[in-house]
């Protein structure tokens, strides 16, 4: 078997408040996340608004950003799209701009440190205004290190209200990548792909509910960004043995490995060997198949897959 932490990987799913390092929360006044499972989501929410609290200045945010680089470097993630909330920061600190700017910079420098290249996705939560998404899109629209937005959060919430802010951001070259069918069941799907324009799907995991989903997101090629780990401590999923990620790869669905930021990415590859059984093989393919799912450049890709091959081949 491989060394799983060689493997060259991307990384599509994973909230940066969600990778801040226990030292780093208790340096800023805070408390670790405990360990094991959240009583529900609510629970998981109001802990990542805790850290989230504790975000103040420009060197914080800066901070976060650069260890972030490290500590995915060190997994073997060589491409990451991470997914940050822009606005809400910057309406709370009272500076629109600079927690994202921050951002922005760490990633820099954690690209010139650690050889990883990173892009930002903005999130927005479905229970805050209209108006905010509209402020994240206009931030998404400023910086070329932006490549797109979407709607996360409790899918109780529905996403129809935003659909004019998700029109114009489909019209302005943003992608488009929402939380769907993590919680809730296909309906969530449909609204994200139909009204959404959704190119790929956060989660996505209820989509076996609906066959005839499942035919219209296989034949799209539409990706799906599973979580295994992170489905287990939000209560999604009773068990790691009971995820349904075999069922999802049986459908011909395009799935990708991700972390949503609660462990890291080659300990969940690391997973999948110990708990179903994948194969080097399968590893690879997984790693291939978040390559071909990002929105990096094309040459990007290319780079990222021959090193991937390099590592399947290897004695």
């Amino acid at each position: 078997m491989k060394d799983v932490r060689s493997l060259p990987k991307a990384h599509l799913h994973v909230h940066l408040e969600s990778t801040v390092r226990p030292e780093t929360v208790r340096d800023l006044g805070g408390t670790p996340a405990h360990d094991g499972v959240f009583r529900d989501f609510r629970e998981f929410a109001d802990q990542r608004a805790r850290v989230r609290g504790l975000l103040r200045t420009a060197e914080h945010f800066r901070r976060v950003a650069v260890e972030f680089c490290a500590d995915e470097a060190a997994q073997g993630t060589r491409y990451a799209e991470v997914t940050f909330t822009a606005a809400s920061h910057g309406e709370r600190v009272g500076q629109p701009e600079m927690p994202l700017e921050a951002v922005l910079d760490g990633l820099e420098e954690g690209r010139a440190r650690y050889g990883i290249e990173c892009r930002v996705l903005l999130d927005h939560s479905r229970r805050r205004p209209v108006e905010r998404l509209w402020r994240t899109y206009k931030l998404a629209t400023r910086y070329d290190n932006v490549i797109g937005i979407g709607l996360a959060g409790d899918e109780s919430h529905p996403l129809a209200p935003f659909a004019e802010v998700l029109d114009a951001a489909r019209d302005a070259g943003l992608h488009l990548v929402h939380h769907a069918g993590e919680a809730a069941g296909a309906a969530s799907i449909r609204e994200a792909l139909d009204l959404g324009h959704a190119e790929r799907l956060g989660h996505g995991i209820r989509i076996l509910d609906d066959e005839s989903l499942v035919a219209e997101v296989r034949g799209r090629g539409i990706p799906l960004e599973v979580c295994p780990t992170s489905n287990v401590l939000l209560g999604l999923v009773p068990s790691l043995a009971e995820h349904p990620l075999p069922r999802l790869r049986a459908a011909g669905l395009t799935v990708t490995i991700n972390t949503d930021g609660e462990t890291a990415l080659a300990d969940e590859y690391a997973r999948l060997r110990d708990v179903f059984g994948c194969t080097d093989d399968d590893l690879a393919e997984l790693a291939r198949a978040s390559i071909d799912a990002s929105f990096a450049p094309d040459e990007v890709k290319a780079e990222l897959k021959a090193a991937v091959h390099t590592w399947a081949t290897a004695p």
